[in-house]
């Protein structure tokens, strides 16, 4: 069967676009051209929405593969929030606040916090940092001084990129100590790398945006609900209110241009004709559906290094964090955060561990990470120590984020193609953000604002108000 627009026939007028891929990138593509009255279908090969920031169930859990964070300088996925009606679902912080655990000192003196107060950049961090425990009076001045180095970082300077963070942070004075109790800790979390590997251009950004541009900035925020409440309940809900044609466990088998100025995408059993077509799936997918002559060096996507997040998932018969999360130092634990009555548990404490830039153990068996990681937050957490495990298991993504390498970002396409009518949508495409849910959505506003154009139809002023705050 045929479905979409046929050339010169009476629905030529209603401009038919197919998003390929539906996790976050592609949803917000698909909004934001329908709310532009654009006639849209998203197809999706998975049973859901979401991409990799999703939930399962497990028992009568509700597991998120991950535990996802932003920021509060994350505009776009703010008003992706706003969009789906899901922002009172993953509130922010009123104020940063970062409980950081530090093994090496003594029991009793290991808690220290990141904190801002309500004074402009970049005093906004002075106190917390003069007071910061786990780094040293002479560590503290030279932190200071290399974030007023960072500060005036020009980001558009192509030769950032060249460049690892490691090595501009050693020859800005900071030492092991340093990167590992303040940069890495952040750092991290936010670009899936260490400091060694990580492209000075997108560690610029990171920590130009979100620790010294505005003072709340790097507040954070996370679901209260599972992911999949709002990346697959709530997208859906609005993709329906919005007349968006949505196609699960479709899987494109191919892609590619009639010679009339429209396009052809097949899936079993279906061709779909378009005016345009959105690629929002991963940049290795992105390569294999890419008609030739697309993009000029299309081996680069298959350039662009992927990087694991693994999840350790625990479940006690008691309480044994009473705080919403924590990091840690002196430990091979990153972040930990309380996923209790998000998941729906009833009795007991369920903690999610989340460990970025995981290459060293996304393959390691579960009763090796048992081994490793519950004695880890035994150490961290005295009230562990009497409790029973009732559940241990792990979720793995081993191609969780692109790898943030120096290099990577000659190697990000942007929303255009070469080939009229064919556009590129993803985290990995060239947003000057890292692999982040922000990174998704604003590629996806991206590439809404290039079909419009192409089309000829005015942006919606409500899908930009968030660049204007940014």
């Amino acid at each position: 069967m045929t479905h979409g627009t046929r050339s010169g026939g009476p629905a030529a007028q209603a401009r038919h676009t197919v998003v390929v891929g539906g996790g976050l990138a592609g949803v917000t593509t698909a909004l934001a051209l329908a709310d532009a009255g654009v006639r849209v279908t998203l197809l999706e090969g998975r049973p859901r929405l979401g991409g990799l920031a999703f939930s399962f169930r497990r028992g009568d859990l509700t597991v998120d593969n991950g535990q996802h964070v932003y920021l509060r300088c994350c505009t776009a996925y703010r008003w992706f929030l706003d969009r789906i009606e899901g922002a009172a679902l993953a509130p922010l912080q009123d104020r940063l606040d970062v409980p950081v655990l530090d093994l090496a000192r003594p029991e009793g003196r290991r808690l220290g916090r990141l904190r801002r107060d309500a004074l402009p950049v970049p005093l906004h961090l002075g106190r917390s940092l003069a007071a910061y425990p786990h780094l040293s009076l002479a560590d503290r001045a030279r932190v200071g001084r290399a974030a007023l180095a960072l500060q005036k970082l020009d980001l558009a300077d192509p030769a950032l990129d060249t460049q690892d963070f490691g090595s501009w942070l050693a020859a800005h004075g900071q030492s092991a100590r340093a990167v590992e109790a303040l940069w890495d800790l952040v750092g991290v979390a936010t670009l899936n790398a260490v400091a060694g590997d990580a492209s000075l251009a997108l560690a610029a950004m990171v920590f130009k945006t979100g620790l010294l541009s505005d003072p709340g900035a790097a507040d954070i925020g996370w679901a209260r609900v599972p992911l999949g409440e709002l990346h697959d309940r709530l997208a859906r809900k609005a993709l329906d209110s919005a007349g968006v044609r949505t196609e699960l466990r479709t899987r494109v088998t191919s892609v590619s241009p009639d010679g009339d100025g429209q396009w052809t995408v097949e899936v079993p059993g279906e061709t779909l004709r378009a005016d345009a077509v959105v690629l929002a799936v991963p940049q290795r997918e992105a390569h294999d559906l890419l008609p030739a002559g697309a993009l000029d060096a299309p081996e680069r996507l298959l350039e662009i290094g992927t990087a694991p997040i693994l999840n350790v998932h625990v479940v006690y018969d008691r309480k044994v964090l009473g705080r919403p999360f924590f990091t840690a130092l002196g430990s091979p634990v990153q972040w930990v955060f309380d996923r209790t009555d998000a998941s729906g548990l009833r009795e007991g404490q369920y903690l999610s561990v989340s460990q970025s830039a995981a290459q060293g153990e996304i393959d390691a068996p579960v009763a090796v990470l048992r081994e490793r990681y519950l004695p880890e937050l035994e150490r961290l957490l005295p009230p562990a120590r009497g409790a029973a495990v009732r559940d241990f298991f792990v979720t793995r993504e081993r191609t969780a984020t692109f790898a943030p390498t120096p290099g990577v970002g000659r190697l990000r396409p942007g929303a255009r193609t070469k080939a009229s009518g064919l556009y590129l949508a993803g985290a990995w495409t060239a947003t000057g953000w890292p692999a982040t849910m922000e990174s998704a959505v604003r590629s996806g506003v991206s590439a809404a604002d290039a079909v419009l154009g192409a089309l000829g139809r005015p942006r919606p002023q409500a899908l930009f108000e968030f660049e204007e705050a940014a």
